[in-house]
């Protein structure tokens, strides 16, 4: 069986610390303290002006007295309107600017936080950070924390005047204090794990309609609607079940906390007419005292709701300063300086490295020294290293051990911003941004004009289908490039990489989604451009063209690079070469036969690697 969630926990030390947000909206959030006091003794003046008009004025027939407390009483619930409304406007200014302020917090965070930490962390519950806990904190400082000092407040100040009229009713009037509360306390023990049940299942529910709405096409394709609807179906249901189940708790349990209020309300009213009889207490008093009674109970909900509320608060704020106090493992030296304009010279000495919460190393003692303008190809086998190697240059994780110098400087000691600003990358997963065609080219120079942007593109091979577009580069590209053919998404983003005019180029099987005729086009360009620049790249090649074109080859195997040198040299004196070839480049191998008289050194390293 199932076991329910347990039921989260009140941390004061992430709500005191939320409540520090505040600190720059002091003045909205005491002007709405202000207003919660003016309205919240208002609302316990208004018995006492009953009283008065009740013994004061219709007791003794005298109208002068019922105008003027009827009048009162207007003026009271106007000023209480005011003070209301000024209390709600103010606290929810509050409250929206600390949602501002943490929204912007939590995304600058995220943006600066190393590769590592997303690596470790779900799209999803970031996201959640960012909206529902934010919003959630939003709520508590806006909302219940208010409500919460209110409600001590009318409960203190109703407990005060009550003595002070009649010590004796007083205590009739709190006796069936205590059973509302058992009942009230019993009922929130029942629903707050269904409430948490209730989100979870939600969640599903939206995780399976999302997964569905992105994946329609791969749903129909392999015909299984009929599984997905019963998979929702399903979801459906139990979401269904524990809200059925929510409803009956409260179904069951209201009905006996009004039974236990009407008591109460009976309890003042026979003790009460009982000492009026006896001339103890005035029909005005009694009127007042019930009046307390209802003053009384609103707080004793509010108390019940708002704990569960601040519960789920804590939890959220807690969630929210998990990411705020995450540290990034890739950090900027305060004495770093700007690294000059490059020349393009790559060194790694004895590089050793192992993504966070990995066992075993992703490279191992790696050293190579790159000269300005060589072409490198990265080859080697799934999961050796090779993009480790590549991601490692513009600092996106930093190694355990060893050092990584460009041109002579340890990229530990220079800044990010100069380092990543002189290097083009160009990922195998394309990103894409909301915007234009232009803005996407020209996202890592956003100031470059329309002429250069357009060169860009036609070195990329991307100009003629951009143009086939009624917009041409004003073309507005959907979420994730919705519209787009995976070739035009990666020449728009080898684009974005060439208008940088980078002295160091990183290819991360840039053209895996292009075909061959795109693929050689986009090679062409590149070749072009980096003789232009004469600009340093590193390819890790999955097609045999980069290899062949490259001044050298790193081949990796195992988090070690086991050989390294052109493609000659390693297809002859290499049959892990030659293996990689076989299995990775068979069809590029099949071509290249037909170009030149290959057959004769690939077949030869292939049935070595076979043998």
């Amino acid at each position: 069986m199932e076991r329910p969630p347990s039921r989260p926990k009140t941390n004061p030390k992430a709500l005191w610390r939320a409540m520090g947000a505040l600190r720059p909206h002091l003045w909205l959030m005491a002007g709405a303290f202000v207003g919660l006091v003016v309205s919240t003794v208002a609302s316990l003046v208004v018995p006492q002006l009953l009283r008065q008009v009740i013994d004061e004025g219709i007791l003794t027939r005298d109208l002068n007295a019922i105008l003027l407390s009827g009048g009162a009483l207007v003026g009271v619930a106007a000023v209480r309107g005011v003070f209301e409304f000024l209390q709600a406007y103010l606290a929810e200014a509050a409250s929206q600017n600390v949602a501002y302020d943490l929204r912007n917090v939590i995304f600058n965070k995220l943006a600066t936080l190393s590769f590592s930490y997303h690596d470790q962390q779900q799209t999803g519950q970031l996201m959640t950070r960012v909206t529902s806990d934010v919003e959630l904190v939003r709520q508590f400082l806006g909302q219940a924390l208010l409500r919460l000092i209110g409600a001590v407040i009318t409960v203190v100040g109703a407990v005060v005047l009550l003595v002070q009229m009649n010590a004796l009713l007083a205590v009739v009037t709190v006796a069936l204090l205590p059973a509302f509360l058992a009942l009230l306390g019993r009922f929130l023990a029942r629903v707050r794990p269904l409430f948490n049940v209730t989100q979870q299942k939600l969640s599903e529910l939206n995780t399976v309609l999302q997964e569905n709405l992105a994946g329609i096409r791969v749903v129909r394709a392999f015909a299984r609607e009929p599984f997905e609807l019963e998979r929702y179906t399903k979801v459906n249901t139990a979401l269904k079940d524990i809200s059925v189940a929510v409803n009956s708790q409260i179904a069951i349990t209201f009905p006996l906390l009004f039974f236990v209020v009407n008591m109460a309300t009976l309890l003042v009213t026979l003790a009460g007419g009982l000492l009026v009889i006896d001339a103890q207490l005035t029909v005005g008093e009694l009127v007042a005292f019930v009046n307390y009674l209802a003053v009384l109970i609103q707080p004793m909900f509010a108390f019940g709701f708002l704990s569960a509320f601040v519960a789920r608060a804590s939890v959220s704020a807690e969630r929210i300063f998990e990411v705020l106090d995450a540290e990034s493992e890739v950090k900027e030296k305060p004495d770093a300086v700007p690294l000059p304009a490059l020349r393009g010279r790559v060194e790694f000495r004895d590089v050793w490295f192992k993504f966070a919460g990995a066992e075993r190393w992703a490279l191992e003692g790696v050293s190579f020294v790159v000269e300005p303008g060589t072409r490198v190809a990265v080859v080697g086998r799934t999961g050796s290293g090779k993009s480790s190697i590549v991601n490692l240059i513009p600092r996106f994780y930093d190694p355990q051990r060893g050092q990584i110098l460009i041109d002579g400087y340890d990229v530990k000691d220079v800044t990010l911003d100069s380092l990543r600003s002189q290097i083009g990358i160009v990922l195998q997963d394309t990103v894409l941004f909301s915007g234009t065609i232009r803005d996407n080219i020209a996202y890592g120079r956003p100031e470059a004009s329309m002429e250069e942007v357009i060169e860009a593109a036609k070195a990329a091979q991307a100009h003629e289908f951009i143009m086939a577009f009624p917009d041409g580069y004003d073309t507005i590209i959907g979420e994730r490039g919705v519209g787009l053919s995976g070739g035009q998404k990666q020449r728009i983003a080898i684009a974005r990489a060439i208008l940088l005019k980078p002295r160091l180029l990183i290819l991360d099987d840039s053209t895996s989604a292009v075909d061959a005729e795109t693929e050689y086009q986009i090679q062409r360009a590149i070749d072009a451009l980096l003789s232009q620049l004469n600009c340093t790249s590193f390819t890790i090649a999955q097609r045999l063209s980069s290899v062949r074109n490259a001044d050298l080859i790193l081949l990796v195997d195992d988090g070690r690079i086991v050989a390294s040198g052109t493609h000659e040299t390693l297809l002859r004196d290499n049959a892990l070469y030659g293996e990689i070839l076989d299995t990775q480049f068979a069809h590029d191998v099949v071509e290249a036969f037909a170009e030149e008289d290959l057959s004769e050194p690939i077949l030869e390293a292939t049935q070595v690697a076979r043998s």
